[in-house]
């Protein structure tokens, strides 16, 4: 293009953003409309305590206020440690109303991890449940930041000890209910900042941005057909995007009532949804297997639940779950840095186990390509899965403090999501398994060189190499199976070497299995080949690590 450098470009005159011409947005637009609109209804109902929307929103002003007068604003990180709660959910209106950012954090995380994240995040605020206490205390005796702490005390969970200086309530208090906020400059600023889930180190820090958030609740609220009727059961963690912006921001959007669950209880799970009323929820992983093992009821039909949105389902139990339940299942598929790129139909009558459905194509280009050189492959073919926007804003705007993992997954211009998929004649997508060395275990991501790194410190161990496995009890999901090499003439007591990976890895991460080989084979470059053992899988010599683990193990898949 030829600019000419000697004059100025009349069409770039008076072209500011600004009120007149440009609004940002953001899922902000959803809690002030609907205290505007729906203000008196019930939002939020989280054991005997009920929010109006307008309740909401002045409380997450007074939260956003009160953060301001302690200094807290535009360029800092708020953490925030806790199960579903009302004041989680203000939280992620609250912290980015006073300009900061939201980091919630994965609850099933272990103290060195949260402390990893804290120092990364540069959290200058930190509000945790006392449930936590315990792991926040150790957490904080590692970390290099001194944030700010506040208790928040939630009645229906586990008690705990106190760390912080200010209480919740307190705190919310000291804040005005008529605070005057302000919208993001820009719906490309970052609203929340979420962790992969890394096991020891270096997770990455996804920069969700208001765009991209407000995108993902307006496709999850039509995609699920949400109405003012519905009512939204949210047993999804508020830390993960899932809950968050499928449930969450969807809800706020729709302006339905939402009822939260500390955190997801297969037992309770029918008996919730009874008492709430709820109309729609959403599972994730292994969950509507584990509610569908749940003893058979008189009661499986007595609700009003119509719909619940899941990844790709088992073929084993899908159909079944439909019938027994009386409800419809809504497949997408979705990653924290792209959201729901995948959505099903509810007006197909026949469920598919493994479809994801149907691209968004309004909103994101999607292909599949050959892992190896990134050629473009034709119909039920599988290959790596790419996708790129559209649209600015609906992306995320890549990994915090860390440009050089956001440039390695947008390789020639392209999201490289590590996911083996297919398209079929439909266009519709079906999935697989993973292509990165990442196992996928109770809704989390396992990276298996972390984990590695992990085991490789324990005493008389050489090296190992971790892969995921399936077993008839696995859900569909990765059981993790640990190929140990150790020195010679050493022995190895289960027994102590599950201790040590229960101090050092999050619950999730957690070896189910262990063998132990005489070597592991090598790639020219010197990188673990495990083409070999993910043949082999669980052989008659894997050992279970863990004993209380008494479901059988044979015939796997």
């Amino acid at each position: 293009m030829n600019k000419k450098s000697d004059k100025s470009n009349i069409y770039e005159k008076s072209l500011e953003k600004q009120k007149a011409n440009y609004s940002p947005l953001t899922p902000l637009s959803f809690i002030s409309r609907a205290a505007k609109v729906y203000g008196d209804k019930t939002a939020v109902i989280h054991g005997d305590r009920k929010y109006t929307w307008l309740e909401t929103y002045n409380r997450s002003k007074r939260l956003a206020s009160a953060l301001n007068k302690i200094g807290i604003g535009e360029g800092d990180t708020v953490a925030f440690m806790g199960s579903n709660t009302p004041e989680l959910y203000e939280a992620h209106f609250g912290v980015p109303m006073s300009g900061a950012v939201l980091n919630a954090l994965n609850i099933r995380l272990d103290a060195k991890t949260i402390a990893y994240i804290l120092d990364h995040g540069e959290a200058k605020v930190l509000f945790t449940d006392r449930e936590f206490s315990e792991t926040i205390k150790d957490a904080l005796k590692i970390a290099s930041v001194q944030p700010t702490v506040i208790d928040v005390d939630d009645v229906l969970a586990p008690p705990g000890d106190l760390l912080g200086k200010h209480d919740y309530e307190a705190f919310i208090d000291t804040g005005a209910s008529d605070y005057h906020w302000a919208m993001p400059s820009d719906e490309w600023d970052a609203i929340s900042l979420n962790y992969t889930s890394g096991t020891t180190g270096p997770s990455k820090g996804v920069m969700l941005t208001h765009g991209h958030l407000f995108s993902f609740a307006i496709n999850s609220a039509k995609v699920a057909y949400l109405t003012r009727e519905d009512v939204y059961y949210i047993c999804m963690p508020l830390f993960h995007v899932n809950g968050l912006s499928i449930q969450c921001f969807a809800a706020l959007y729709a302006g339905i009532r939402v009822y939260c669950r500390e955190r997801f209880s297969p037992t309770n799970w029918l008996s919730d949804i009874i008492k709430s009323g709820a109309t729609v929820t959403n599972l994730l992983g292994v969950m509507p297997e584990f509610v569908f093992n749940t003893a058979p009821s008189s009661l499986d039909k007595n609700h009003s639940l119509r719909m619940v949105s899941a990844v790709p389902i088992s073929k084993e139990w899908g159909k079944a779950f439909e019938k027994r339940f009386n409800v419809k299942f809504l497949q997408g598929f979705g990653m924290t840095e792209s959201g729901m790129s995948f959505w099903g139909d509810l007006t197909e009558e026949n469920l598919i186990p493994g479809c994801a459905g149907y691209p968004m194509n309004d909103l994101y280009e999607v292909k599949i390509a050959n892992p190896e050189n990134d050629e473009f492959l034709p119909p039920n073919t599988v290959g790596e899965l790419l996708i790129r926007p559209k649209h600015p804003g609906i992306f995320s705007a890549g990994y915090y403090k860390m440009p050089e993992k956001t440039l390695e997954s947008w390789r020639n211009l392209w999201f490289h999501t590590g996911d083996a998929c297919s398209f079929d004649e439909k266009g519709r997508m079906h999935y697989f398994d993973r292509i990165k060395d990442c196992i996928r275990r109770r809704g989390e991501n396992i990276s298996a060189f972390e984990l590695e790194q992990v085991i490789n410190a324990y005493e008389s161990i050489i090296e190992c190499a971790a892969i995921g496995v399936k077993t008839e009890e696995s859900g569909g999901e990765d059981e993790v199976l640990v190929c140990i090499v150790k020195e010679e003439n050493s022995e190895i007591e289960l027994g102590s070497f599950l201790s040590y990976c229960k101090k050092n890895l999050p619950r999730f991460a957690i070896p189910k299995f262990v063998r132990f080989v005489d070597s592991i084979i090598k790639t020219g470059s010197g990188k673990l080949s495990k083409v070999k053992i993910r043949e082999e899988g669980l052989t008659s010599d894997s050992l279970l690590l863990d004993p209380s683990f008494k479901k059988p193990v044979n015939k796997i898949q």
